[in-house]
């Protein structure tokens, strides 16, 4: 009897070992539905890259545990109940992750709304340049950004970036998979609808979904009472 191709036994492993990774996920998994979307996608994405080593009960058990909470550290868990008034801990959360404000990240309500501010938290975008997509999540009327961030980020020919709105962006994990959030001028952005966002930290940001943008949490319509 011919031996089987090891292409073909190392494609039919990860196969495997895939599915009860991804029952394990959505059975155990406290988290979002974004959350539990994301980490099936890395289940799948970082199962392409394993060796024949790594084909064990015990070695895929502690990779799958390792995985899981590599996922978790990359969210924090917004844990109590939203308050109208915008006292919630997520607003300390804020505070903690930047407490110099920066990158959209102030506690300060942006009340009154200036009128060159174009676009509004909820939002979905596209990039003009990069063209993933993405969610505003935050907004400054300028650029607050440590000095050599900007300097490495906008070009000498593109100044002027600072001085206009830039607004903080979660990304589609199906443009970067790795989940991210950036920092782009007004100039770059433009507004697209009937696109859902897939990132691990929606929810934290907003409550729902209406067909065209993202509905935010009471402590974001604190923050952003106009938008």
């Amino acid at each position: 009897m011919m031996p089987l191709d090891r292409v073909a036994v190392f494609q039919f492993s990860l196969l495997v070992l895939a599915i009860p990774a991804q029952y394990f996920i959505l059975k155990f998994m406290e988290t979002s539905e974004s959350q539990r979307s994301y980490a099936l996608r890395n289940v799948l994405s970082s199962a392409v890259g394993l060796k024949n080593k790594y084909l064990t009960w015990m070695s895929w058990r502690q990779w799958c545990v390792s995985l899981l909470k590599s996922i978790r550290q990359e969210s924090v868990e917004y844990g109590g109940q939203d308050d109208p008034d915008g006292e919630s801990p997520a607003v300390e959360v804020i505070k903690l992750r930047n407490p110099d404000g920066m990158f959209g990240a102030s506690p300060v309500p942006r009340s009154p709304r200036p009128a060159h501010v174009k676009y509004r938290v909820g939002q979905v975008i596209k990039h003009k340049i990069w063209g993933y997509r993405g969610v505003i999540i935050a907004w400054d009327t300028e650029a607050k950004a440590p000095a050599q961030w900007l300097s490495e980020m906008h070009p000498k020919n593109k100044k002027h970036w600072r001085n206009m709105p830039n607004y903080a962006i979660l990304v589609d994990t199906r443009d970067r998979i790795n989940a991210q959030m950036t920092y782009v001028p007004e100039e770059n952005i433009q507004v697209i609808i009937n696109t859902k966002i897939f990132h691990p930290n929606l929810d934290e940001y907003f409550e729902a979904w209406d067909g065209a943008q993202y509905l935010a949490r009471p402590w974001m319509k604190a923050l952003y009472p106009h938008d």
